[in-house]
């Protein structure tokens, strides 16, 4: 399958080495010294006791880089605007676009059927609709990503998840379409756990738990994960987390998920810097939109009382507006 993983940083330059050892033509659009150590030296995956050095093309221009069967769309939320103005030559009228990001995604209130209220105003997270423009709605596929990495060095990525690299993709109408069962297949001939899903905003409302209640918090202590375990914090998790359980449940989603596991005694916090929290240490637009305005919205539209989410949403925009990480 020929693939362009747009933006391999961490997460995509795990997935663009693995899809590349098992066979796949793969490129990459990155820029600056990623890029260049990546034309010299290859790209480099650490995971575990692994070691894969892939050859990949790579270019910050994807012109240089032609249709492709699949686009694998790993750009943060705040960095989608480049995206939508130069992906036009990777795009066929038949190639998907997988949009692997935190948070909630531009498309969500897109094919979302009437078993469930509408999605509030998510506008800002397509500003003036240049996603749905440049892509256009039939190419567009849900996806949700758990896997933790770390740019090392340019060209260099660490997988620091190698037993839990696991991307899911739906069509955002949920059709078990063949282009989709295609893109599994690949993904797990890659060693890409991709488990079939009926229900993407299951997943995409599962897996924003952790960044909306949890990484926040590390945000605004500008600690890593253990700090969601000590005696002062950890309740103030769990209230964050109940308010996100209502918010999923008025928007028809019922997730199996509970403060008492999510934050109880038997989870396990890894020494992890969440990416909201290096965003801001590093300087990089933040996904304040996605991972915290957007969720509150949905609060909002449903009348559903979020105090804790308030807070965080107010302390967490002003920190990051005061650094010119995010607009208000």
């Amino acid at each position: 399958m020929k693939i362009c993983v747009f933006g391999a940083g961490a997460i995509g330059g795990n997935f663009a080495a693995r899809l590349a050892e098992a066979g796949n033509d793969v490129s990459v659009v990155v820029r600056g010294a990623h890029l260049e150590a990546i034309r010299a030296n290859g790209l480099t995956l650490l995971s575990g006791d692994r070691k894969i050095v892939a050859k990949v093309r790579a270019s910050d221009k994807p012109a240089d880089l032609g249709p492709q069967d699949v686009v694998l769309s790993t750009m943060k939320a705040s960095g989608q605007a480049v995206l939508a103005e130069t992906i036009g030559p990777l795009l066929r009228d038949d190639t998907p676009v997988a949009f692997v990001q935190n948070g909630i995604p531009w498309w969500y209130g897109h094919g979302i059927g009437d078993k469930r209220p509408p999605a509030p105003d998510l506008s800002r997270l397509d500003p003036g609709g240049a996603l749905a423009r440049a892509i256009g709605l039939g190419r567009t596929l849900g996806s949700v990503v758990t896997s933790s990495n770390h740019v090392i060095e340019p060209g260099v990525v660490r997988n620091i998840s190698p037993e839990r690299n696991v991307l899911w993709v739906a069509e955002t109408n949920d059709e078990q379409s063949p282009r989709v069962l295609e893109l599994r297949k690949t993904l797990i001939a890659a060693g890409i756990s991709s488990p079939a899903t009926t229900d993407i905003r299951y997943d995409v409302w599962h897996k924003l738990m952790a960044n909306l209640t949890g990484s926040t918090l590390c945000l605004l202590l500008r600690e890593p994960t253990t700090i969601q375990a000590t005696a002062m914090i950890n309740p103030l998790a769990r209230r964050a987390h109940a308010e996100a359980l209502a918010v999923a449940k008025a928007h028809g989603v019922v997730l199996d998920d509970s403060p008492e596991v999510r934050y109880g005694p038997k989870r396990v916090y890894p020494d992890h810097r969440p990416s909201i929290l290096q965003d801001y240490e590093l300087g990089r637009p933040m996904e304040i939109e996605a991972i915290v305005r957007a969720p509150v919205a949905f609060a909002r539209s449903a009348g559903v009382a979020t105090p804790t989410l308030d807070t965080i949403e107010a302390l967490a925009v002003s920190l990051a507006v005061s650094k010119g990480l995010y607009k208000l």
